[in-house]
């Protein structure tokens, strides 16, 4: 297993102390998280500092961005390997209405669309909505 500053280092992102703490709790979690999620857990640090770790972090390529349709954005750690290529990488996102967590389902794969000519995709985001297992089980 190798640690977070290696992971961190070979995408090109310098391992500052913030970093590593805005990673591992990243890793730690299940969902998609907010913005506000993860400013809440670092309630000490500045947003500006928060909000730029991320940004780095998705042009990165080591998280991404969910659209989930609640017109707040959600981030979660990309898989080992992932590049974010639109022809690659994608997957399934599951937006639970009852609970509101959105989580990314990673073994489904979205296919590659052909488009037509003179079109240029530059993000896709499947997002399916319903209710989660955990809360069809309450």
């Amino acid at each position: 297993m190798i640690g977070v500053e290696q992971v961190l280092s070979e995408k090109g992102i310098r391992p500052t102390a913030m970093r590593i703490l805005i990673y591992n709790f990243l890793e730690k979690q299940k969902v998609a998280v907010a913005l506000s999620d993860i400013e809440s857990d670092f309630d000490k640090a500045e947003r500006t500092t928060v909000y730029r770790t991320l940004k780095t972090f998705v042009e990165k390529a080591l998280v991404h961005q969910i659209e989930d349709g609640t017109g707040v954005s959600k981030y979660a750690l990309c898989e080992v390997d992932c590049k974010c290529e639109l022809d690659q990488d994608l997957h399934l996102h599951f937006h639970c209405r009852s609970c509101n967590e959105t989580v990314c389902l990673t073994e489904y794969k979205i296919p590659h669309i052909q488009l037509p000519n003179g079109y240029v995709a530059e993000d896709v985001n499947l997002v399916i909505k319903g209710i989660c297992e955990r809360c069809t089980t309450l």
